[in-house]
């Protein structure tokens, strides 16, 4: 059995699954609950001063048969009282010792609120702060939240306040709301962070009711935008973790949040750079239970792989993601189709046809079978016809000689720039 601890800037934990601040961590009963099932950690759900909630706050996005392929929320942060909650953590703290409990935080943007709510939950035994600035909805109209997270000047200043009085650990944790999050990153890191945490939800409306008219959801009639979340987001959340993992200014542990559903998914997010998981979506679809296939799947892959710790899966990925322009113009596959296992059922046809190159042929021998064929030099290798295939197995992308050295982008540009200088002279 391979070692699934982690250690994420100084916090150590059991396994790389936490649960993400959010309702599955609003109060010491779920977070007990979660722990006895075998979550690793727990990002208690935000503490700041106590707010009003509305209903509803809850909605999804269906796809193609999928419950909750996307998930939305119009809840605020924490709407029990401070002491409460801080007595909860206390009591979770002392039963569960060797599990680790983050307090997320969100207050306006002063020193002496950072200070006050630092101080004080840290006495009840957190392991570590997470700073929420990534709210994008209700918090963020009143200032903080995503309002803050989107200047990197605020991100920096709040991060050196709430390190002035910290003893442990402090996690950023950022919002996507924002064309380039290298850049708050960047300043999380000069205000001293230790870790950060990505991604919060995005900016988002579920839907809208075409009978009624009403937004989905809708508060009496009236709804506004939301945070949005689940395995819909999973790929922008692995980017954002992948473009901050390669950064070199940003030289510091991401715990890596959005979409994860699986051990499949954890796994993706550590090789692209996070130490560890949160997840939310998933637990409030199908409950604190689903992190023992979690764990199973992911010892099981280490062991499979031959890798004894899950620390050794970190940043494995980084090195291969990059910008377009590194990328071998002359590198060339070609769909093959295996008639065999195909089903005729013409959607690689009809893709390629209608919107991509026409390069897929539809042949009938002398009995009258249809055949599906590739015309390898008119394919562009664009993997359509695979992806729209029902059919495992049934096309391939396959790599063929070019012919040509491996040439990017930025070396043609800069072979032609050096050639033009040549002429000049």
């Amino acid at each position: 059995m391979a070692d699934l601890s982690i250690n994420l800037a100084g916090i150590e934990s059991p396994n790389p699954f936490w649960l993400a601040s959010a309702p599955p961590t609003n109060s010491g009963y779920q977070v007990q609950r979660a722990f006895e099932a075998g979550w690793g950690g727990a990002v208690w759900k935000t503490l700041g001063d106590p707010i009003l909630n509305v209903t509803s706050r809850f909605a999804a996005v269906s796809f193609n048969g999928q419950k909750v392929a996307g998930f939305n929320n119009i809840e605020l942060i924490t709407d029990r009282p401070l002491e409460v909650n801080l007595k909860e953590i206390y009591e979770t703290k002392k039963r569960f010792p060797n599990h680790t409990i983050i307090a997320s935080l969100m207050v306006a943007p002063n020193q002496e609120k950072w200070h006050e709510i630092v101080k004080r939950v840290e006495d009840v035994g957190v392991d570590g702060l997470e700073l929420n600035f990534g709210c994008p909805h209700g918090m963020a109209e009143r200032g903080m939240g995503s309002a803050s997270g989107q200047v990197p000047e605020l991100v920096e200043k709040q991060t050196y306040w709430a390190k002035e009085a910290a003893r442990t650990p402090v996690i950023v944790k950022l919002t996507p709301n924002i064309t380039d999050i290298t850049v708050t990153a960047e300043a999380a890191v000069n205000g001293g962070a230790d870790a950060i945490s990505m991604i919060n939800t995005i900016n988002s409306l579920a839907g809208v009711d075409i009978d009624s008219w009403n937004t989905i959801p809708h508060v009496g009639g009236k709804g506004a935008h939301g945070g949005y979340c689940g395995p819909a987001v999973k790929p922008i959340a692995l980017h954002m973790v992948g473009e901050c993992a390669r950064n070199p200014r940003i030289n510091i542990p991401i715990s890596g949040i959005g979409g994860i559903s699986n051990w499949q998914n954890a796994v993706e997010f550590l090789l692209m750079g996070a130490t560890g998981v949160q997840v939310c979506t998933a637990a409030m679809h199908h409950g604190f239970r689903i992190v023992e296939d979690m764990i199973e799947g992911l010892d099981h892959y280490l062991d499979e792989k031959g890798i004894a710790s899950v620390m050794d899966l970190v940043g494995k990925s980084v090195v291969k993601y990059s910008d377009w322009g590194n990328l071998d113009l002359n590198y060339k596959v070609v769909a093959k189709i295996n008639n065999d296992v195909c089903i005729h059922c013409n959607k690689c046809h009809i893709a390629c046809e209608d919107t991509s190159h026409q390069c897929i042929d539809m042949l009938k021998d002398l009995s009258g079978t249809s055949t599906l064929k590739v015309r390898e030099e008119d394919c562009v290798g664009c993997n359509l016809c695979s992806i729209v295939c029902p059919v495992d197995g049934a096309i391939d992308m396959i790599e063929i000689p070019s012919g040509l050295p491996p040439m990017t982008w930025n070396e043609r540009q800069a072979a032609l720039g050096a050639a033009s200088c040549e002429s000049t002279k």
